[in-house]
C-alpha cells in the first residue's frame, strides 16, 4: 500500500471524524427508543379536534318571502256622468270617509229632481180632488141616489192618483240620488293615491278606469306563501311532542325590509290559507302588521320571521362534523369508550347558522369529531382534544329559510 503524501492526509482524517460521529449519534437514538418497522419510532394515537354537544331550547322559526298588502282598497268611481268641474284633495294624502273629492256639474240632475218634484206635486193635487169626490159617491150609493158604477169608477180614479203619487215620489227619489253623485266621496277612509282626471274631464257612470283608489294602510297586511312540506312536517312535530307551539295566541311575526332592516313593530298571523296552490305547492299565510307612521307601502318585497315553535331539548351539530356517505346518508365522526371513533348515521334537520339541527343519531354530552377527521377512522383509538371554547350549544332562537 502506498504511503499517504501529505495533501490527502487531511482528507482522510476528515472522513474518519465523520464516520465515528454517525456512529455515536446511532448509538444514544438506539438507546433511547426501540426501533419500529422499517426503522421509525411507532406512532401514538392521533390527535383530533371534538365539540361536546349540548341540548338547551330553540325556538324554531321561518323565514317566508312575502309582499305588503293593503287591508283596504277602495277605487272612486262615477256613478253619474257630466263633467268634473273640482278636485276637492291633495293626491297622497289621508281622507276620511264621506270626504268630497270631485263635484261632477249638477245641472241637468237638478233639472230632473226639480221635474220630479213638480210632478209629485200635481199627483198629490189630483189626489185631492179625487179623494172628496169618492166619498160623494159612496155616501150616494148607499141610498141608491147614483148608480153602482159611477160609485166605482170614483174609487177606481182616486186609487190611479194614489199610484201616480208613489210613482212620482219615486221619481223624485231617483233624481235625488242622482243628483247627490255628483258629489263623489271617499267610500272609506286612509290614503289616497293620484287622480286619474282633471277638472273639465268628462266621466261616465260604471267606466273603466277608476278616478283615484283609496287604501287602509294602518294596520296593513303581509301576504306569505309557504311550501307545503314545511307545512305538514310542522303540523307531524307539532303531533310528536318534538315542538311546542310558542304561546297561546297568534304567532308573532317580524319583518325584514327590502334593505335588509328590520321593521320595528311586531306583526301576528292571522290565518293559513286552507288550500295549496296546485302550480306551486304552496299555502298562502296573511300576517297584520301596525304601520302609524307609514313606513310599509303596498307592494314591498319583504321576509317575515315566524315564530313556529320551541324545541325544549335541541341538539346542534357542526356542519364541519358532517359528512356524507355512497348512499348521500349525513354522518358523523364520535368519539366514544376508550377513545375508539364510532361513525354514526345522522337525520339532520333546518340549518342553523354553521350547524344542523339534530333530529336523531347524536345525543348531548356525545363528542363529535369537528378536526383531523382525516386521521381518524371507526375503531381507532384517538386522543380527543377539546376544540378552544366552542362547544355546539343550542341558541334561543333559529331562522329557516322559506321557499
Amino acid at each position: 500500500m502506498p504511503l499517504l503524501t501529505a495533501s490527502r492526509r487531511p482528507v482522510v482524517l476528515t472522513a474518519l471524524a465523520a464516520a465515528l460521529s454517525a456512529a455515536l449519534l446511532a448509538g444514544c437514538n438506539s438507546s433511547a427508543a426501540p426501533a419500529g418497522p422499517g426503522g421509525m419510532p411507532p406512532a401514538g394515537p392521533a390527535e383530533v379536534g371534538v365539540v361536546t354537544l349540548q341540548a338547551k331550547p330553540l325556538t324554531l322559526t321561518s323565514e317566508l318571502p312575502g309582499r305588503t298588502v293593503p287591508t283596504v282598497v277602495a277605487e272612486v268611481r262615477p256613478q253619474v256622468g257630466g263633467i268634473v268641474r273640482e278636485r276637492l284633495f291633495t293626491e297622497g294624502a289621508e281622507v276620511k270617509a264621506g270626504q268630497l273629492l270631485y263635484r261632477i256639474d249638477p245641472a241637468t240632475y237638478q233639472a230632473s229632481v226639480d221635474s220630479a218634484r213638480a210632478a209629485l206635486a200635481k199627483a198629490r193635487a189630483n189626489v185631492e180632488t179625487l179623494r172628496p169626490k169618492a166619498a160623494r159617491y159612496k155616501e150616494l150609493a148607499e141610498i141608491k141616489a147614483v148608480a153602482q158604477q159611477d160609485t166605482d169608477d170614483a174609487l177606481a180614479a182616486l186609487r190611479q192618483a194614489e199610484a201616480d203619487v208613489a210613482s212620482a215620489r219615486a221619481t223624485l227619489d231617483s233624481a235625488a240620488i242622482n243628483l247627490a253623485y255628483t258629489r263623489v266621496t271617499a267610500p272609506v277612509s286612509g290614503r289616497i293615491g293620484k287622480s286619474a282626471v282633471t277638472p273639465g274631464a268628462l266621466v261616465t257612470a260604471g267606466q273603466a278606469a277608476a278616478l283615484a283608489t283609496v287604501q287602509q294602510l294602518d294596520p296593513i297586511y303581509v301576504d306569505l306563501t309557504q311550501s307545503s312540506a314545511d307545512a305538514l312536517r310542522l303540523k307531524r312535530a307539532f303531533e310528536a311532542g318534538q315542538i311546542r307551539q310558542a304561546g297561546r295566541n297568534q304567532a308573532a311575526v317580524t319583518l325584514i325590509l327590502e334593505d335588509g332592516s328590520r321593521y320595528a313593530r311586531e306583526g301576528r298571523l292571522q290565518f293559513t290559507d286552507i288550500t295549496v296552490n296546485e302550480g306551486t305547492g304552496t299555502v298562502a299565510l296573511r300576517a297584520v302588521f301596525p304601520n302609524p307612521k307609514g313606513d310599509l307601502l303596498p307592494g314591498m318585497y319583504v321576509r317575515a320571521v315566524l315564530d313556529e315553535g320551541v324545541a325544549d331539548k335541541a341538539v346542534l351539530v357542526p356542519q364541519r362534523g358532517v359528512s356524507r356517505n355512497v348512499k348521500g346518508e349525513a354522518t358523523a365522526l364520535v368519539v366514544g369508550a376508550g377513545n375508539k371513533v364510532e361513525q354514526r348515521v345522522l337525520a339532520v334537520g333546518r340549518p342553523v347558522g354553521d350547524s344542523w339541527l339534530v333530529n336523531a343519531g347524536l345525543a348531548a354530552g356525545e363528542k363529535v369529531i369537528v378536526e383531523g377527521s382525516q386521521k381518524a377512522r371507526p375503531n381507532a383509538v384517538v386522543t380527543p382534544v377539546p376544540v378552544d371554547g366552542k362547544v355546539a350549544a343550542s341558541p334561543t332562537t333559529n331562522t329557516k329559510p322559506g321557499a
